[in-house]
């Protein structure tokens, strides 16, 4: 597309389709025939496998929300890790993936994120997973595979949600959540 960029030592796969205005950073890597809508930014270093969908507005690889407090203010914790985008996934409109603060954040295999979704730093979510409108997940949170996230639902940072978990709508998690459960409310409970 037009006014598009593709930074320095990026490798874009064969039938890559790039929409105007989009940003591939420096050193990024895209499968075969993935397609980016217009306005999409990969930060640099972001890995995107094959046949992935990203809509437009979509952030993959900002940094996360990480801050220490020294000195009298709050002072940015450096957020070094990386982006990961397995095959077969789509991601919706204007929704964010952090990167990782130290290791990588995951977006498993086949895993469909709606539009306004919010993954944070260092989140691996395994594959086949469904993330529907403004779900968050916040840091370090680890999601099995084939897990349903209804809409407005969210976790807290640092939880496991086990493979086959459901999550309903508008659903707040603050505790692991066992493999097979289906839980809804604030706080969510079976």
């Amino acid at each position: 597309g037009t006014h598009v960029l593709v930074g320095e030592g990026a490798v874009v796969g064969d039938r890559v389709r790039i929409g105007a205005h989009s940003v591939v950073g420096k050193g990024c890597r895209i499968g075969a025939d993935t397609i980016l809508h217009p306005q999409v930014t990969l930060y640099p270093g972001v890995s995107v496998g094959e046949r992935v969908i990203l809509h437009a507005g979509a952030r993959i690889g900002s940094d996360g929300f990480g801050y220490a407090f020294a000195c009298g203010g709050h002072r940015k914790v450096p957020q070094v890790g990386g982006c990961v985008i397995e095959d077969d996934v789509e991601i919706g409109a204007n929704s964010c993936i952090d990167r990782g603060s130290i290791g990588d954040t995951v977006i498993g295999h086949g895993s469909k994120l709606d539009n306004l979704v919010h993954v944070a730093h260092n989140v691996r979510i395994g594959p086949d997973c469904l993330l529907t409108a403004l779900v968050g997940i916040a840091g370090s949170t680890t999601v099995g595979a084939g897990v349903t996230f209804g809409g407005q639902s969210g976790v807290s940072g640092h939880l496991s949600i086990g493979d086959g978990v459901r999550v309903a709508g508008k659903s707040a998690v603050f505790q692991d959540v066992p493999a097979g459960s289906s839980v809804m409310g604030i706080p969510a409970s079976d």
